[in-house]
């Protein structure tokens, strides 16, 4: 599988985050030979957040799914790599088109594949995207507000800030300090679920 087309892999995990009501957020796979992560994030969505447990629990769905299929022949992944399962954070990354409208008047960063009148990154706060997928940000200086096209888009995701943190709903921290070690039968998978709310398992 080319490391850039994730799309059979999001097609295998979304139904095991739907499964236990959680809202797929990004699916990566990144790294060279053995040192590829498959990172995997998602959320509730009345929290927009994971715990540790949720994160625990979708990992074994998510490693359940994929080693069946490789008992099948039917590998998605060639070769060695980590699966890690997280919540997206307060500094979220944005990759769907209501997350514009969801974090809307919060500061973003965005970079675009190819530039736009000349420019290819963009910050300000967002104001939305309409129905032709154009987004709307607005410079933090200028006050000049920009479109920018979904389509174009390479990376973006929230800027660190006191206003998002406020608006950011907190997670219960109880059993946070806690460590998960959990070993499949075959004893070259160890998985451990750490206190940050991240899922790791290697393959």
């Amino acid at each position: 599988m080319l490391l850039n087309d994730i799309t059979p892999l999001v097609r295998l995990i979304e139904p095991e985050a739907d499964a236990l009501g959680f809202a797929l957020v990004r699916v990566r796979l990144f790294g060279k030979d053995d040192e590829r992560t498959l990172q995997i994030m998602a959320e509730r969505p009345d929290t927009r957040q994971l715990n540790i447990d949720d994160c625990a629990e979708l990992s074994r769905r998510i490693s359940d799914k994929l080693d069946a299929l490789e008992e099948a022949g039917k590998d998605p992944i060639e070769g060695a790599y980590r699966l890690e399962v997280s919540s997206p954070g307060i500094d979220r990354p944005l990759t769907r088109k209501q997350d514009f409208i969801d974090w809307a008047g919060h500061e973003a960063r965005i970079v675009l594949t190819e530039a736009v009148d000349g420019q290819k990154q963009f910050k300000g706060d967002l104001e939305g995207i309409d129905s032709d997928g154009m987004i709307a940000i607005r410079h933090p200086r200028t006050g000049v507000l920009e479109q920018v096209p979904f389509a174009l888009i390479a990376d973006a995701k929230l800027v660190l800030t006191d206003r998002l943190i406020e608006a950011t709903v907190p997670l219960s921290m109880e059993g946070a300090e806690e460590e998960i070690q959990i070993t499949s039968t075959d004893d070259s998978d160890d998985m451990s679920a750490h206190a940050d709310g991240e899922e790791e398992e290697t393959h």
